[in-house]
């Protein structure tokens, strides 16, 4: 199987404000290869507004969004394999963080609720979409990551 390289750019400038008083704005911004720039933020449950920007992406929200968003790509792909017509796929991911078996803040649990309509003649049953949905999360790149290994490489700057 092929390795695939995924970038994204995160970029933060103090922009003249106090820092050592750690009453500095957390607001950043995300860059990806594509073109598309998303603001991202600290969550406000950590870091209190106006440090924090509540209208930004938060870290947390980002995981939840790409568990979910994985998992609703290969669950449309094997739908459309199937011969399902998917109409409209919502799903209202929720995450957790709380203590994890070493004491340390983590999002524990992440539950995914999606909401299938499907038009066309035929519709799944009950066992059929426990099927796709099963089979989407054995697939699903992010959920196979969730316990990857994650390297910090410090780059040197002037």
């Amino acid at each position: 199987m092929a390795t695939h390289d995924y970038h994204a750019e995160v970029h933060w400038t103090r922009a003249g404000q106090p820092f050592t008083d750690n009453r500095y704005s957390r607001r950043h911004d995300w860059h990806f290869d594509g073109g598309a720039t998303v603001p991202g933020s600290s969550s406000p449950h950590s870091v209190r507004v106006p440090m924090s920007d509540p209208s930004a992406v938060d870290p947390e929200e980002a995981f939840v969004a790409a568990l979910s968003s994985c998992h609703m790509l290969w669950f449309l792909g094997l739908a459309a394999k199937a011969g399902w017509v998917v109409d409209d796929y919502r799903d209202a991911a929720v995450g957790i963080m709380e203590p994890n078996a070493q004491g340390q803040m983590a999002v524990t649990v992440v539950t995914l609720r999606p909401a299938v309509r499907y038009g066309g003649e035929r519709r799944p049953d009950a066992a059929e979409q426990a099927r796709l949905h099963h089979e989407a999360h054995a697939n699903c790149f992010i959920a196979n990551s969730v316990k990857s290994e994650v390297r910090c490489e410090p780059v040197t700057i002037d």
